[in-house]
């Protein structure tokens, strides 16, 4: 089942699927998050905002904006 990774809990890991329609899948797609990919929310910040996860073999820092328009099925 398909969901948005804001939807995935802390460790648990996701193949990304698609992007939402939105502005930031180019910068995605340069940073290496890319479709067929497997990503895991590693922490959150207190106030949710911004996430931290593993893709593509190392750390990225994501805004919750961003992490709403990728699209993942949970392994």
């Amino acid at each position: 089942m398909f969901k948005k990774l804001t939807e995935l809990e802390v460790g648990k890991k996701a193949i990304i699927r698609a992007f939402d329609k939105n502005d930031n899948y180019l910068k995605l797609l340069e940073m290496g998050v890319i479709p067929g990919e497997e990503i895991e929310i590693e922490k959150v910040a207190p106030f949710s905002d911004p996430i931290s996860v593993l893709v593509a073999g190392y750390k990225l820092s994501l805004r919750l904006i961003e992490a709403e328009g990728i699209i993942i099925e949970e392994v």
